[in-house]
């Protein structure tokens, strides 16, 4: 059965199985100081392993942005992503964010506004 928990702290050898099965690499050498300054982040875990992740980042007052949804290859299509997300809106809203904003690429259009997010102009630099 998999649980939503608000706020872990999972190990980072954890953060890198996922991150290796959703992303194709182990992601940076350590998690804790990106979970350190997140308004709010959420795991699935199925048992004690860590099976999908969603991060909110925020500008610390209103404006929050979800970050980094992900769901391990072999828990993909169950509605994890979709808890994670709803999880995070809900965290994000009790904790005083009053816009929820996400970027995403479009093959991911479909899944974003079944979570409740409507389309906005917006622009983007890579760095």
């Amino acid at each position: 059965m998999i649980h939503i928990v608000i706020d872990p702290f999972p190990a980072d050898e954890s953060f890198r199985a996922l991150w290796l099965s959703a992303w194709g690499d182990t992601g940076p050498a350590s998690w804790q100081p990106l979970l350190s300054r997140s308004l709010v982040h959420v795991g699935a875990y199925e048992g004690e392993a860590l099976v999908g992740f969603v991060n909110v980042a925020w500008d610390g007052g209103m404006h929050a942005f979800i970050l980094d949804t992900c769901t391990h290859q072999d828990f993909r299509r169950r509605g994890i992503a979709t808890k994670l997300v709803k999880a995070a809106e809900e965290a994000a809203r009790e904790r005083g964010a009053k816009w929820l904003h996400v970027d995403f690429e479009p093959h991911l259009t479909q899944f974003y506004r079944a979570c409740g997010f409507r389309p906005t102009e917006a622009g983007l630099i890579a760095l």
